[in-house]
């Protein structure tokens, strides 16, 4: 028995997906990908949190000298300005994962179409080769049967 239609169209779309070579990477995806594994770490964090303190710390200190005295506009538009680059490239970077992640599934849904596909077919054969134990099964009695009963008849015409 062949694979079901919608089967062996997936399974074709899947060889012709790994037939193709993968897309080298460009220079904005590796840039997205190195400032998302940066901005996304508790090292960056850390670094982020002690310039911070050290600019506030600084700042008060200094008093009415400061660069940026209280309430800190600068430090505040400074941070505005980080965050409004930063997101929309963590998002980038999101998206191309969230697109190989995508086609990975795809690829596992496709592999395991064919496992069913081949788990369905190994019953059969299965269902197949019982049916046919159960025929041979059947007439090896039927000929067991037919032997007793030629023995039976052999002896009852037997003078005794």
């Amino acid at each position: 028995m062949s694979h079901p239609t919608h089967i062996r169209r997936t399974i074709a779309r899947a060889k012709q997906r790994r037939r193709k070579a993968p897309v080298p990477l460009s220079l904005a995806d590796r840039l997205a990908d190195a400032v998302a594994a940066r901005v996304g770490s508790w090292r960056f964090i850390l670094i982020q949190s002690g310039l911070l303190g050290v600019w506030i710390l600084a700042n008060a200190l200094i008093g009415s000298e400061a660069w940026d005295p209280y309430p800190f506009i600068l430090l505040n538009l400074v941070l505005s300005f980080q965050a409004a680059y930063t997101a929309p490239i963590i998002m980038m970077s999101q998206n191309r994962q969230s697109d190989l992640d995508r086609d990975r599934s795809v690829a596992d849904y496709q592999v395991n179409l064919r496992a069913e596909a081949e788990i369905a077919l190994l019953h059969e054969k299965l269902d197949l080769m019982r049916e046919r134990q159960m025929v041979e099964i059947t007439d090896m009695l039927r000929r067991a049967l037919q032997r007793i009963e030629t023995l039976e008849a052999g002896r009852e015409g037997e003078p005794k």
